[in-house]
């Protein structure tokens, strides 16, 4: 909280202050202003990860040479030093350290007496704080909404009755927006879309030297003449890397040679599901070319090693962000047509053959992903170039952290001008 605004309540109650404020807000909440000159409130989840630490840090920036008041609560550690270096006012809440009730005074006293404009809630437990709140108040909420698959169960049915509370609710793909609607009943316009962010300057082509490239080669053992066809992410049943075992017999059976499937994943959730794989390839005769590696920690150079990145999702993604990272990094996706990945893997006949960053396949079709993979393998070397900087244009226009700031700037203005 400011020291202006600790100044000003110190001869009144903060009651009366979130009572007359209150009131004051819910006359202007519908009149039109401009972002330049508001004040938003950007609430963190109780437990973010780098990906939400890293949004919420791009899109303050943003809102600051907007011309707009940026505060952010949320609990201590990166974010906070980041973004008071960055000269954000900050407020350090944990919103789920305290009963629901105890949140929501708290909230509401912060809403009422820096007179909050809009607020933008990320994580459930935020959401469920600001909600009541912002419309006792007459702020402006945006929602950032948790996929089902990630939302406990038991507090469904509450987490969406917060959300029905939000002006907008922003999801990362049509997708995953046509999900909610069906689970939900909202209306279409209330939802924006807008991609997850991909750290487009760590995942460049640019700036991974060779020698990362080559010291991955040599730790997964992958001979000179070898190419790499990388099936990222964590070994999983609902991921589907089981459907490349019977896609590689078919391949070699067709003659394709010197070629290594590499799952670069954590394998410890799932040890049967990964044995099972082995025993798979083992009982084809192709073991030696299908090849865990675990959990790999420099995955700009493992997607830079890769001639083709493989994504045989079978259970929908909301987003799919291995398929993303690789088209920052410059290569040609396989995806399963499941979920958000056809929304951004562009492929005929939703596009032109000149505009193909990739190839789909029907989900757990083992025949339908070796043909995937035998017309990728049959792209010659200028197109795949061309592909490749297509993939890397695509990824920066579509999940640079500039765009998904300036797209969620774009959600913030639309309300507060009454659009």
């Amino acid at each position: 909280m400011s020291r202006a605004a600790a100044r000003a309540i110190t001869d009144m109650s903060a009651a009366d202050v979130a009572v007359n404020d209150a009131a004051t807000d819910h006359e202007t909440a519908n009149v039109p202003r401009t972002l330049p000159g508001a004040t938003v409130l950007q609430i963190a989840p109780a437990s973010g990860d780098d990906y939400i630490t890293h949004s919420i840090a791009d899109v303050a920036t943003a809102l600051l040479r907007s011309g707009a008041r940026v505060i952010v609560a949320g609990g201590k550690g990166a974010l906070a030093n980041e973004l008071q270096g960055m000269g954000v006012e900050y407020i350090s809440f944990e919103a789920a350290s305290k009963s629901r009730r105890r949140r929501g005074n708290a909230f509401e006293e912060l809403i009422a007496t820096e007179r909050i404009d809009l607020i933008h809630a990320r994580g459930a437990d935020a959401v469920q704080s600001a909600a009541a709140i912002a419309s006792q108040t007459g702020a402006w909420l945006v929602a950032s909404h948790v996929s089902a698959g990630r939302t406990d169960k038991r507090d469904g049915k509450t987490y969406l009755q917060a959300l029905d509370h939000a002006h907008r609710i922003v999801v990362h793909s049509h997708f995953a927006a046509q999900q909610l609607i069906r689970r939900s009943g909202f209306p279409r316009e209330r939802i924006a879309v807008v991609p997850r962010r991909i750290d487009t300057a760590t995942f460049d082509p640019a700036a991974v030297e060779g020698d990362r490239v080559a010291a991955l080669r040599r730790a997964w053992k992958i001979r000179t003449r070898e190419r790499i066809m990388l099936l990222p992410g964590r070994i999983d049943p609902a991921k589907g890397q089981h459907v490349i075992v019977d896609a590689a017999r078919l391949l070699v059976n067709g003659g394709l040679h010197e070629v290594v499937f590499v799952l670069a994943g954590d394998d410890r959730r799932h040890p049967a599901y990964a044995r099972e794989i082995a025993a798979l390839a083992a009982a084809q005769g192709i073991d030696s070319m299908i090849r865990r590696v675990g959990f790999c920690p420099d995955m700009p150079a493992a997607y830079l090693a890769a001639d083709l990145v493989i994504v045989p999702a079978i259970e929908p993604p909301t987003f799919g962000r291995v398929a993303a990272e690789a088209l920052a990094m410059g290569r040609p996706v396989v995806a399963s047509a499941t979920g958000a990945l056809p929304e951004f893997i562009l492929t005929p006949p939703r596009v032109a053959e000149s505009a193909r960053i990739g190839w789909l396949f029907n989900p757990e079709d083992s025949f339908d992903l070796a043909r995937a993979i035998a017309d990728a393998e049959a792209t010659d070397t200028e197109n795949y170039r061309a592909m490749s900087e297509r993939a890397r244009r695509q990824a920066e226009r579509s999940f640079g952290p500039t765009h998904i700031a300036s797209a969620m700037l774009g959600v913030y203005a639309a309300l507060l001008e009454g659009r």
